[in-house]
């Protein structure tokens, strides 16, 4: 049975992920964003679609 290892920030095996973002119709890394785009990136709310919720929204509207 495998164990999950964890890595530390500093851990030379450690890949670096690179994140990116639509904007404008196109795609481009975040790490290219002056200071004031990251702000207002980072400072974004993200949500996440609850399934339950939207199955009986799309049953009781649908026809």
């Amino acid at each position: 049975m495998n164990t999950p290892v964890t890595l530390s920030a500093s851990h030379p095996g450690r890949t670096r992920c690179e994140v990116w973002t639509r904007v404008m119709g196109y795609h481009r890394p975040v790490a290219n964003f002056n200071i004031g785009k990251k702000s207002e990136h980072y400072s974004r709310m993200h949500f996440s679609e609850v399934i339950s919720i939207n199955s009986r929204f799309c049953a009781q509207f649908s026809d």
